[in-house]
């Protein structure tokens, strides 16, 4: 009953902030009812009171202090390697980017009363003279549920959608509210049909087949970001916004985590390679899989035909969401297994280096390969190359005044585009990539949260060739979603199963994302008005014709719809609203990262180079038991004659790593390990410097910086002691007990 929660588990500093926010915002709006109250009483109060109870917020609420650029370091690390969480990577703005930071805003949120109520949440409030339709309604009437007379990508094999779906996880998470029952009254919101905050319920429409045994589906708003705290937010609509629980980055957060604390889960610290753990259980045929979670028994299905057999649990990973789907585990699998092969041979060619070192430099390179992989190979595969140029574009080097947070309606709507093209079947091919007879193919909706059948039935080695071997999904208005997404997506939260496509549209209306037309606006492009418009940008007339319909007018249109059944560009997989979103996107991740592969001096140009020959089918075939590939991961080939032996597959020569050690200076010798803690060599072309830092939970006492001078290093090393675990403090009745004269009914909700 609580996979749903599963499914959208963030780290505790997440849920920390995310209860902090929660108690912000309905203080908040205590605060400002009180404001109004005040001043009817007496025209000419001050603001005085408001000041300090404000400050009274800012105080016991638990949101973050805002962060100044000045409290970014400068050390010579801080150059070398990005921080976990993504903080200072902008040392101007430290935030941009940052995990725990609100969702950036290209158009200001649509909300029904102007600060947080989302669309649909009022009965009868009209939106160009029509009520919006109910979103099970629209995914019956518009979504095609049947699997029949799917059409198979003409061009790009199935990888190209599972790798969309792990780049997303690798850039945006949007938590849910930590509370989940309703305030007054303490309504479950799994089991209410009333819009109470938290819950705001997909209602059944009375055709629909579920109507009769149930009249809502449950739906959890998204957290609300923390705000900054100024008078001027008590006179003024302050709207809700969203948080990303996980950096903007492309920086394989998927594979390290955000947060210290992850971090310090995933790492095997007693590894002199700088090794990430891995699973001790059990192995596929000698390679690897990726830990258990800590918390057992977890909530993953386990083989029913085997039920005393060992416990597969749920897989511990840099993202939370990796035990969804067998696709995901298998490409979380993959680049650990990678992180591990590239940590081992840095290594070797430096056996100077510290374990701290090696895994930087590891984690360094893995991020990189992301970056590459999903802007050279993937993303103009979506866009068209028309589209990559005029929204991307050459990379012209780091510009710290662009913002790289993800936007939210990329996350919420743009970025969601491929969830049409999933299938309604995994594929399992044997060696010669035909169906495998003993892991025969699965209907999706048997993949969800099965992590046993990768320890069971055959490892990675069948989903890779499935996901190599088989066409994708091609994106046709005739076929928008599969059923399995429709009628049998695993939730199990909720009494039944629930509907992404009602997730989706729901999702936007709670973020208060504008309409279609809206962001057809911002992106240059005509408002459509009518149907006549609607048809020159959707051509099938019977689509064009229903939307009507149902949304009564163009503008009504929610726009993760309204860009899916565009027309798609030539030679790409979206149509023109989503290619202008995902490039304006993709571009500020590039050019608003500081450490993106070909920023000057992130790497010397002969790495640059080599990362640049890597591909992701050399990654599958250093870390699998699959022997020939195709050259490109995501194009469609015919096996054997479109794939090549993995000798004839370009690979990554690390001598570009290799460090000179001749030239380090004789006088100090290695630096001296401390407990707890580990060191990096850190040097300038006139100093030879080691910069200390400890493991998680403990505090650095002493120098952080070493140097190397002519009679040995300045000085010892630091010393890492035991930290107490230092909490957020929660908004509580002390609080409410401060602002005097509040009802208790103004706290309606924690969110």
């Amino acid at each position: 009953m609580q996979m749903f929660a599963f499914l959208r588990q963030t780290e505790p500093e997440t849920q920390e902030i995310s209860r902090a926010a929660e108690a912000q915002e309905i203080a908040i709006r205590a605060l400002k009812d009180k404001a109004v109250e005040r001043h009817k009483r007496d025209a000419t109060s001050t603001d005085a009171a408001s000041r300090q109870e404000l400050e009274l917020i800012a105080n016991l609420s638990g949101c973050p202090k805002p962060l100044k650029p000045n409290s970014c370091p400068k050390n010579c690390l801080s150059t070398k390697y990005r921080t976990i969480s993504g903080i200072c990577n902008n040392r101007y703005n430290p935030l941009w980017g940052a995990a725990n930071a609100a969702l950036a805003r290209w158009l200001p949120a649509e909300y029904e009363d102007e600060e947080s109520q989302p669309k649909g949440w009022n009965p009868g409030h009209l939106y160009n003279g029509f009520t919006l339709p109910l979103v099970r309604e629209v995914s019956n009437k518009i979504m095609q549920r049947s699997s029949e007379h799917v059409l198979e990508d003409d061009a790009y094999s199935q990888m190209l959608v599972d790798w969309g779906q792990y780049i997303d996880h690798d850039i945006s998470f949007t938590p849910q509210c930590t509370t989940k029952s309703a305030f007054p009254g303490g309504l479950d919101c799994l089991t209410t049909c009333e819009n109470r905050n938290p819950c705001f319920p997909m209602k059944i429409p009375p055709k629909d087949r579920l109507f009769g045994t149930r009249r809502c589906l449950p739906f959890f708003r998204s957290s609300p970001a923390c705000l900054p705290l100024d008078l001027e937010m008590l006179h003024t609509k302050s709207q809700r916004q969203q948080m990303n629980a996980i950096t903007s980055f492309l920086d394989a957060s998927v594979v390290y985590g955000h947060t210290e604390a992850l971090e310090h889960q995933l790492r095997n610290l007693s590894s002199p390679e700088g090794h990430l753990a891995v699973n001790g259980d059990f192995s596929d045929r000698g390679l690897p899989f990726l830990p258990f979670v800590p918390r057992r028994p977890s909530r993953c299905f386990q083989d029913a035909v085997d039920p005393h057999g060992g416990r597969v649990e749920c897989f511990l990973a840099g993202d939370s969401r990796a035990s969804e789907i067998l696709t995901l585990s298998t490409l979380h699998t993959l680049w650990v297994r990678e992180h591990n092969r590239l940590a081992s041979a840095l290594k070797a060619l430096n056996s100077h280096w510290s374990a701290e070192q090696t895994y930087q430099e590891a984690r360094k390179i893995v991020g990189a390969l992301h970056q590459v992989i999903t802007m050279k190979d993937y993303v103009p595969k979506i866009l068209g190359l028309e589209a990559f140029d005029k929204y991307i574009g050459v990379y012209r080097g780091y510009n710290h005044s662009i913002n790289p947070t993800v936007s939210n309606v990329f996350a919420t709507a743009a970025f969601r585009f491929g969830h049409a093209t999933i299938p309604a079947m995994l594929r399992r091919l044997n060696e010669t990539f035909q169906e495998h007879k003993s892991y025969p193919s699965l209907s999706l909706h048997q993949t969800f949260f099965s992590p046993w059948r990768l320890v069971k039935e055959g490892g990675l080695d069948p989903v890779l060739r499935g996901l190599l071997g088989r066409p994708a999904v091609a994106l046709t208005t005739d076929h928008l979603m599969t059923e399995e997404l429709t009628e049998r997506l695993v939730v199990l939260s909720s009494p039944g199963d629930l509907d992404l496509t009602a997730l989706n549209l729901q999702r936007g209306r709670d973020h208060g994302l504008p309409g279609y037309n809206e962001w057809r606006e911002f992106c240059g492009y005509e408002r459509v008005e009518t149907a006549g418009q609607l048809r020159r940008v959707v051509s099938n007339a019977r689509l064009v014709e229903t939307l009507i319909e149902v949304y009564g007018h163009p503008s009504n249109m929610d726009v993760w719809l309204g860009g899916l059944v565009e027309d798609l560009l030539p030679g790409a997989r979206t149509g023109p609203l989503f290619a202008c979103l995902i490039g304006k996107q993709m571009k500020a991740l590039r050019d608003g990262d500081r450490f993106w592969w070909e920023n000057e001096g992130v790497f010397t140009p002969s790495q640059r180079q080599e990362i640049q020959r890597h591909s992701l089918s050399r990654v599958i075939c250093d870390n699998s038991g699959i022997k020939q590939v195709p050259p490109d991961a995501f194009r469609m080939g015919q096996y054997p004659w479109d794939f090549l032996s993995c000798d004839n597959i370009p690979a990554i020569n690390l001598q570009a790593w290799q460090e000179d050690i001749s030239k380090a200076s004789p006088s100090c010798g290695p630096p001296i390990a401390v407990k707890n803690g580990d060191f990096v060599l850190c040097s300038t072309p006139d100093k030879r410097v080691a910069v200390y830092s400890c493991h998680y939970g403990y505090r650095m006492e002493g120098s952080e910086e070493v140097v190397c001078t002519e009679s040995g290093w300045s000085s010892g090393p630091p010393i890492c002691k035991e930290r107490g675990r230092v909490r957020i403090q929660y908004l509580t009745e002390s609080l409410r007990g401060h602002i005097a004269g509040i009802e208790r009914k103004s706290f309606t909700s924690f969110c």
